[in-house]
């Protein structure tokens, strides 16, 4: 079937990573993206669920559905990441094979590794080691999925491909000031002392731990490039390595580093003090990213450029509906 005319089902296309993926599938031609809000359907609901493949019948589908946040949302609300992430992949991957769907995209996390894997991580250290406390399960519901995607491909013949994004920022992200990531709180915090005048922003931790970013419409790309591959050569190519890849930059920073960066992209000229009292995380998460390499693709949005942009779509945001990003 020719890409263009295949149905897609994009799960999870009002995030960040779901709304990009949609993106980069319209620039690529698809005419057929099916979409449902959360409203409409419910993907913890296996009835519900069940009812949409059996009527839309796609011939392929992203999971990009996932409930996610930083540190504080990891450590505040441990059985809703682990319950709700469960329910919708178990939901999705389970009822896309009874309904007959060949090929689907899981995407997973890179905080399935274990805390102090070695640097940076291969496909091959998952179960290698303890995982970060602060993330356990939301990492291990992550780690849930692509086993599933496996034992589905194993039992059943299907082909259903898994992917571990690095940490992702960019257009459509969520800057909610406790429950967001590193890069959208940085972003509110650096602008909302802009704009008050304040002498400093504080950072959580030291400021030591060392982290890779990667803006999502890049991420997006890498999910349409690894759905391309010919299925013998994604199978070949992750036999050895737990069938899933890797996707991120290659390159990391320090936590330090890159509060200056976003004070840059934002205008803030004011200082920076951390405070010690809160976790770091991991010490460090870069993800070896050569086997995704090797089969033609890299990452090409500067962590600067990248930055940039994603200050104009907190601005927008912002303004669309400032309230939603004050409370989202």
């Amino acid at each position: 079937m020719n890409g263009t005319q295949k149905r897609i089902f994009v799960a999870g296309h009002k995030g960040m990573v779901g709304s990009a993926i949609v993106r980069c599938l319209q620039r690529q031609g698809a005419r057929s993206i099916i979409t449902r809000t959360h409203a409409e359907l419910d993907l913890t609901d296996q009835g519900q669920v069940r009812a949409f493949f059996a009527k839309e019948q796609p011939d392929e589908v992203y999971m990009a559905a996932a409930r996610v946040g930083g540190i504080h949302a990891n450590s505040t609300y441990p059985a809703e990441f682990i319950y709700s992430n469960l329910m919708v992949q178990n939901n999705v991957i389970h009822e896309a094979w009874r309904s007959g769907v060949r090929r689907l995209l899981f995407l997973g996390s890179s905080c399935i590794y274990p805390r102090l894997a070695p640097q940076p991580m291969t496909e091959t250290a998952l179960l290698m080691g303890k995982l970060e406390p602060t993330n356990e399960p939301y990492a291990i519901a992550k780690i849930a999925g692509i086993k599933l995607c496996e034992s589905y491909n194993r039992q059943y013949g299907t082909d259903y491909r898994s992917v571990m994004p690095t940490n992702l920022y960019g257009p459509g992200d969520n800057y909610h000031p406790e429950n967001s990531h590193v890069v959208p709180a940085m972003i509110r915090r650096f602008h909302e002392a802009k704009m008050s005048n304040a002498p400093f922003v504080t950072i959580w931790g030291t400021g030591r731990a060392k982290r890779e970013f990667l803006y999502v419409d890049d991420m997006a790309e890498a999910c349409l490039h690894t759905m391309g591959l010919p299925q013998q050569v994604y199978v070949e190519n992750t036999q050895a390595m737990e069938s899933h890849i890797n996707v991120g930059t290659g390159e990391d920073l320090s936590i330090g580093e890159l509060a200056t960066l976003v004070a840059e992209a934002v205008g803030y000229r004011g200082g920076l003090k951390y405070d010690t009292s809160k976790p770091d995380g991991t010490p460090r998460k870069l993800l070896d990213v050569s086997l995704l390499n090797r089969l033609g693709w890299k990452a090409s949005t500067p962590l600067r450029e990248g930055l940039a942009r994603a200050y104009v779509d907190f601005l927008a945001q912002q303004a669309r509906e400032p309230e939603a990003v004050a409370t989202a």
